[in-house]
């Protein structure tokens, strides 16, 4: 791993024996422990600027939500990638989790070093590495990626799975390119597929896997505020074409009402 990612983890470090915590610094990181509280969470947030945070969903004073509802009304703060952790396997706080901004929801128990690894994934979306490949491959402003991002989880497609990441990508691409929609086989997949180093069949598959997910858990009424007519009628989820369309769409008009 090329970049060293400073982590602030809210956790009992009993819970992390001491092989654990070398890990960190094997893998690269930089980790600050801080006690199970909200509002110490937030102070250190202030004071550390961590890239990622590592805390339980409920925690003393202020539980994971009010923290990353915190950090995201305060303009002031640079905002870190959120790690959730939950001894619940429930889809409902997964789903409030994500949609308050977490990146990745983590059932315990877990092994830290599956989630150092998930977290060297996550970071790569939010860093502003060179692109490879061909003229394919577009360059990106952070603001608009970002907006993408926030999207993404409103309508509750997980972080941690390929689909997001490739979703995101085709969305940015359909923004600065409208044309490349009507090519979705022959040039947006390809595109996508060139960027990750893997396959356009692969990247359709796992696009479509995403909007599934996020059909199967996503909030109803975000959902229906980007896809309504797919969800009053019996025509179902949106294609992956659709999907990417009508958010590329919103966010082109978007802009155009704001200039």
């Amino acid at each position: 791993m090329k970049n060293k990612f400073k982590v602030l983890i809210a956790e009992d470090t009993a819970e992390f024996s001491h092989e654990s915590t070398d890990i960190f610094t094997e893998k690269g990181f930089d980790a600050q422990f801080c006690e199970k509280n909200g509002s110490t969470v937030l102070e250190r947030i202030r004071s550390f600027s961590p890239d990622v945070v590592l805390m339980d969903m409920f925690m003393s004073g202020i539980d994971g939500v009010g923290v990353m509802r915190n950090i995201k009304d305060n303009k002031n703060i640079r905002r870190p990638v959120f790690v959730i952790i939950s001894s619940f396997d429930s889809t409902m706080l997964e789903k409030e989790a994500l949609s308050a901004g977490a990146a990745y929801y983590v059932i315990k128990p877990f092994r830290i070093s599956d989630i150092l690894d998930r977290i060297s994934e996550l970071m790569t979306c939010y860093l502003d590495e060179p692109q490879a490949g061909t003229g394919n491959v577009y360059s990106l402003d952070s603001d608009l990626e970002l907006t993408v991002t926030t999207i993404l989880h409103q309508i509750g497609v997980p972080a941690h799975i390929k689909g997001y990441h490739y979703l995101r990508s085709s969305i940015i691409m359909s923004v600065r390119r409208p044309d490349i929609i009507n090519a979705v086989t022959k040039e947006l997949y390809p595109s996508v597929a060139s960027k990750y180093s893997t396959t356009p069949s692969r990247v359709e598959r796992a696009i479509r896997h995403a909007i599934e997910v996020a059909w199967d858990r996503g909030d109803v009424d975000v959902l229906n505020s980007y896809f309504g007519y797919t969800i009053h009628n019996s025509r179902g989820k949106p294609t992956n074409s659709e999907f990417i369309a009508m958010i590329s769409d919103k966010l082109r008009l978007k802009n155009r009402l704001s200039a």
